[in-house]
């Protein structure tokens, strides 16, 4: 088990450097929707999943391989991309539709986070949905923990901020160390307060909101699941494969 003091919470891509992460195990966080959205294509069959930071290098890959090979898959601002195959709903990545499907993915916040945590030893891509097969994957080992909320534009996303928050709370069996860090401090005072309903308190975030009229019926609800699944997508090689696998 990890040394909870080392445990350290970023709220948002911007808010760190691709140095802080060198040697740490990174867990990247966008529970609204593109962590959702990666587990659920992990769990219901997706072969691997390459991410990346924005559209136009979404579209050199897929340059590189043959039009059946891959499905382009993500969201912009929240709505899908034109032209592609997929939005950044988790409810559109059912079986048979993926199964055993390359997906180029990328999206507004959570593949940006991806992407930058490339120095870190260890990636895996958390949310509500596969909460205690992260949970097993970090008590494995005893590198220092960064938990990065990929936020919005920047801004604290109050979902992402109480996954982490949940995860610290389960790792201290709710009695957080006096020498834990600031960040992990506001993470789990924040599940502490309103963990207990995490769909009613999700669904009135702004980031729930600014979603409201652009995705499916269901979506918030569903990525509200926890422990829905039991993979780990996680980054090996520039792909995100199941290491549960």
């Amino acid at each position: 088990m990890p040394d909870l003091s080392y445990i350290d919470v970023f709220f948002s891509v911007q808010a760190f450097n691709e140095e802080d992460l060198r040697g740490k195990t990174a867990v990247i966080i966008d529970v609204l929707r593109a962590s959702s959205s990666i587990v659920t294509a992990i769990n219901n069959g997706a072969k691997k999943i390459i991410p990346v930071e924005d559209m136009s290098d979404a579209v050199k890959i897929a340059r590189t391989m043959d039009q059946n090979d891959y499905m382009l898959c993500g969201e912009k601002n929240g709505t899908k991309i034109e032209g592609y195959h997929l939005g950044n709903s988790p409810q559109e990545y059912t079986p048979d539709t993926i199964k055993d499907a390359t997906l180029i993915f990328n999206t507004t916040n959570g593949t940006k986070a991806i992407k930058k945590a490339a120095l870190a030893n260890r990636i895996y891509i958390g949310t509500f949905l596969n909460q205690q097969s992260v949970l097993n994957a970090l008590a494995q080992h005893d590198d220092e923990i960064v938990l990065i909320c990929s936020g919005w534009r920047g801004r604290l996303s109050l979902e992402d901020t109480l996954f982490a928050g949940s995860l610290i709370h389960k790792m201290c069996d709710g009695n957080l160390p006096d020498a834990t860090k600031d960040g992990a401090k506001v993470a789990f005072g924040l599940y502490e307060k309103f963990g207990h309903n995490l769909e009613e308190t999700i669904s009135k975030s702004d980031h729930a909101y600014r979603l409201r009229n652009l995705v499916p019926e269901g979506d918030i609800a569903f990525c509200c699941q926890v422990d829905h699944f039991d993979v780990l997508p996680g980054m090996k090689d520039g792909l995100i494969t199941n290491l549960n696998g």
